[in-house]
């Protein structure tokens, strides 16, 4: 049975299987190779570039774009992968606009800048398409690293240590490696599979064996790893989303965020998913946005996303906000969520406009409401043993935790949230691992 964007409830199939294909399809369609380099034709090179500054993971920007300019994109992957072994999905997802894109030289100038993150994709892909891989694992050293958590810091550790000789065993709770890559990220940003076609292609180096549907404190612990293993390091990432702490919160509809994002992630028919008529996401971060955005693009005839301060100071970058309501997305600032209503099933939320301190007025308001998603950020799952900072892991230097031969990277650490600073916390922390272990 066919529905549409007005049908009653949560329901599948609101669109056709050619709709949904359209509005899911790549969010920035790579560039060919003239493209890249008329793209590539506009950086001055800059020295001390501001954009290489700007990188997380420290990538040579100009050097990279000036191989794509003398036509060898492979060496410019070459360059950014040397940085950054996710630099694949990493010129896909990462908020390039508020990074290395928004100091760029063309950009303070003339409001344009150089399209770095096309251009990183350009190279890696191109790479990637060869199906080569430009690392040679050094001789084994005898040494067993232990890793716990498939996800980019994980991932970019292992490569990194397995690069390095050492052997490595990455545990991940998940029956797939990626993390966030494989379950959290909007599927209009990754098409085609990519999470899982680069971490086949990461595991080229050799040296790495991976153990899924292991979970740290039940299937594996950190006593046993750090009596097995020379070294341990942990990118578990955060676990379960914070609750509303609203009535109502316990009907039917109301779902976490990343789990709707994960369940449509995994999906091989769109068209099976349901979905709300009229939906409300609850937050501001990239998380609220991809929700919003992709319930959208499932039929969802009223999206609305609510965030209790100024839209200014949502964590969701400009161009992610804009993307949502270019799309359809009601966005409405200034308003938190006092309690859901329904029978057994949510059917509207309360709402109460804030004030400069995002605390309630007094003035409330309901709007209709068949699916309600909570992304308002997710909650550490402490690991025994190891001093926290109140919120997460606590880390000195390059990931060391307080519990000697345990290193920590990623969300599960402070710092921003970001794929690219997740892979550049990993590779630091197997940087230092390896200079531990070497002596």
């Amino acid at each position: 049975m066919t529905h549409s964007p007005q049908t009653p409830g949560v329901v599948a199939e609101r669109l056709q299987a050619p709709a949904l294909a359209d509005n899911f399809s790549d969010l920035h369609p790579p560039l060919d190779a003239h493209e890249a380099h008329v793209a590539a034709d506009r950086c001055y090179f800059c020295h001390d570039a501001p954009c290489m500054e700007a990188c997380p993971t420290d990538i040579d920007i100009p050097l990279f774009i000036r191989q794509i300019m003398t036509g060898t994109p492979e060496a410019a992957a070459k360059t950014i992968l040397e940085q950054n072994i996710l630099g694949g999905m990493c010129a896909r997802v990462c908020p390039t606009e508020t990074l290395c894109e928004e100091v760029c030289v063309r950009e303070v100038a003339e409001g344009e800048p150089v399209q770095i993150g096309r251009l990183q994709r350009y190279a890696t892909d191109t790479l990637m398409r060869a199906n080569v891989h430009p690392f040679k694992r050094a001789e084994p050293t005898g040494k067993r690293v232990a890793v716990v958590g498939a996800g980019p810091a994980g991932l970019s550790a292992a490569h990194r240590l397995a690069m390095h000789g050492h052997d490595v065993v990455i545990y991940d709770a998940k029956p797939k490696p990626g993390g966030l890559n494989e379950y959290g990220i909007a599927t209009y940003k990754t098409v085609d599979d990519f999470a899982a076609r680069e971490v086949d292609w990461l595991m080229q180096i050799g040296g790495i064996t991976m153990e899924l549907g292991k979970a740290l404190g039940s299937d594996i612990t950190l006593d046993g790893l750090a009596a097995n293993f020379d070294a341990v390091f942990l990118g578990i990432g955060l676990g379960n989303t914070n609750a509303l702490g609203i009535e109502g919160e316990e009907l039917g509809g109301v779902v976490d965020a990343v789990k709707f994002i994960a369940d449509l992630r995994q999906t091989d028919d769109l068209t099976k998913l349901p979905v709300g008529r009229n939906v409300v996401v609850i937050g501001g971060g990239m998380t609220a946005i991809d929700a919003a955005v992709q319930s959208k693009l499932l039929g969802a005839e009223n999206v609305t996303l609510v965030y209790r301060r100024s839209q200014d100071k949502m964590p969701a970058s400009k161009y992610e906000q804009h993307l949502a309501q270019s799309k359809g997305v009601h966005i409405m600032s200034g308003v938190a969520p006092v309690s859901l209503i329904g029978e057994g099933h949510v059917a509207a939320i309360e709402l109460a406009y804030t004030d400069e301190n995002a605390k309630p007025t007094g003035e409330t308001f309901t709007l209709p409401a068949d699916q309600v998603f909570k992304a308002i950020g997710q909650v550490f799952d402490e690991v025994a043993g190891l001093d926290t900072d109140g919120r997460k892991i606590k880390v000195t230097g390059a990931g060391r935790t307080s519990r000697a031969g345990v290193w920590a990277g990623g969300d599960c650490t402070a710092g921003e949230d970001l794929t690219v600073v997740a892979v550049s916390e990993g590779r630091d922390a197997a940087e230092d691992i390896h200079a531990s272990l070497t002596g």
